[in-house]
């Protein structure tokens, strides 16, 4: 004991200014400086979100691009209208051919890089793209009203960003209240992506199937997955901490598709296996291929609610010469309900085939034997979109009401190789039409035909669901 007091007066003698100060030095760290510090230091919340889906830098998901940065317009919520959002007006030219941006004032990149029309790249195919010091001009190869649709597109810029000291990766900077902070990629498909917000830090992990993210979810590495269909697996797992938000996507809707190169694809075929079918009733319904909530949509149009006598009343007024045998393609996303259409359209055909041989109308009653419908289902994760019948899929729904891409007959994106020259007039006039009143006068039009003569059965608006560990 007293070989340590030496040790420790002797130490005081030698250090004692250092000891003191150091221990003043703590006294006002710990007490002025600390909560000085923690009262402007921000421990960001940490989420963990899953995408399904393979993505890199240039094809990122809307839910990121729209956290990262912005448009020149951006869609109205209420009607589905466009409306200025970088840009503080545009203005039309040469008949539609030229569209004019005039950006707003003091906007400025993430790195703090003044928004200019030069700093803006769009890099869409065929348009000539002309910037002066406050607009910026698209001068397009033909009339198109619904470009100011288009450049709702978040915009970004290309940069290179030290890591490691000594090595560079590119980014992307855009104008939005999150920027990039880091990411990780294999053989260019992102595995994690880190998003820095004001409050919070989100990292998304991606996933390529629903089932993957879902094992993720439940080994821990995301709390919530967001826009997945199959939630039958969690529905049954015994964790209870977790939470199913459901949500009803209105620019996708669900549809049976019908390949018009199909010599027993009839106009009366179509709407007789459109009346057989039990459709939802209310807000999923999906009447016709527009956005319900579009300024553009038609109300009352034509729903075909299931309705068996009008559906006999169609096929048997041209009763086929062969066996309806209906070959009908799906992916394992849709497999119950490609099971439940398969079983309506068997009774129905039943239903339709005792009704024929009742019928004094029918002479040649060995006719009524071919409305006795067959249905053979395929599940392929990817359908041919040139090599089938009935494909029973989910179709996004464009921000226009443009559907010149999908129906006009000389598109090769036509995969219904669907030909009606009234429709193709009417797509054609909607896109060169620049005032909206009247534009909406051509797209209701649109659908009214669309529905005499369905190259689809439009069924539902497509859920989605949204898990979250509590």
């Amino acid at each position: 004991m007293r070989k340590f007091y030496w040790y420790f007066t002797a130490y005081v003698r030698k250090h004692g200014p250092t000891v003191i100060l150091s221990i003043l030095g703590g006294v006002i760290f710990f007490s002025i400086l600390m909560p000085f510090l923690m009262k402007r230091l921000t421990i960001k919340k940490r989420e963990y979100i899953g995408i399904v889906g393979e993505y890199n830098l240039q094809t990122l998901p809307s839910e990121i691009k729209h956290k990262l940065s912005m448009g020149l317009t951006t869609v109205d919520p209420e009607d589905q209208s466009i409306e200025p959002l970088l840009s503080e007006r545009w203005i039309t030219e040469n008949d539609g051919h030229t569209y004019r941006f005039t950006l707003k004032k003091g906007l400025k990149w993430q790195d703090g890089l003044e928004l200019t029309p030069d700093t803006i790249n769009y890099n869409l195919k065929d348009v000539e793209v002309i910037s002066t010091p406050n607009d910026l001009v698209f001068k397009l190869p033909a009339a198109f009203a619904p470009f100011p649709a288009v450049v709702t597109e978040p915009i970004f810029r290309q940069t290179l960003e030290s890591y490691l000291i000594f090595f560079k990766k590119p980014n992307i900077i855009g104008l939005g209240p999150y920027k990039i902070s880091s990411y990780t990629q294999n053989n260019n498909r992102l595995q994690e992506l880190v998003l820095d917000g004001p409050e919070d830090r989100l990292i998304y992990r991606f996933y390529l199937t629903e089932q993957d993210a879902i094992i993720g979810f439940k080994k821990g590495e995301v709390d919530t997955i967001n826009d997945i269909r199959q939630i039958e697996d969690l529905e049954k797992w015994g964790e209870r901490n977790i939470t199913l938000e459901r949500k009803i996507k209105y620019d996708q809707y669900l549809a049976i598709f019908f390949n018009h190169n199909d010599p027993l694809i009839t106009r009366n075929l179509k709407q007789a296996l459109y009346y057989a079918l039990d459709k939802p009733k209310g807000e999923e319904r999906a009447v016709s291929p527009i956005n319900p909530f579009s300024w553009a949509y038609l109300e009352g149009g034509k729903d075909y609610a299931k309705d068996w006598e009008r559906g006999t009343e169609r096929i048997l007024s041209s009763l086929p010469n062969q066996p309806l045998e209906i070959s009908l393609t799906t992916t394992s996303i849709f497999n119950q309900e490609a099971n439940q259409i398969k079983k309506e359209w068997e009774e129905f055909g039943q239903h339709a085939y005792e009704k024929c041989q009742n019928s004094s109308d029918v002479e040649d009653k060995s006719l009524c034997e071919n409305l006795k419908i067959s249905v053979q289902l395929k599940i392929s994760n990817f359908p041919d979109t040139q090599n089938y019948q009935a494909l029973l899929l989910g179709q996004e729904i464009p921000i226009d009401p443009d559907q010149y891409f999908l129906w006009h007959s000389d598109q090769p994106t036509n995969f219904t190789n669907y030909k009606n020259t009234r429709i193709d007039s009417l797509l054609e006039k909607g896109r060169q039409t620049l005032e909206q009143k009247e534009r909406q006068t051509v797209y209701q039009e649109f659908q009214q035909f669309l529905l005499e003569d369905p190259p689809a059965i439009f069924i539902k608006f497509l859920p989605s669901y949204t898990i979250t560990r509590e």
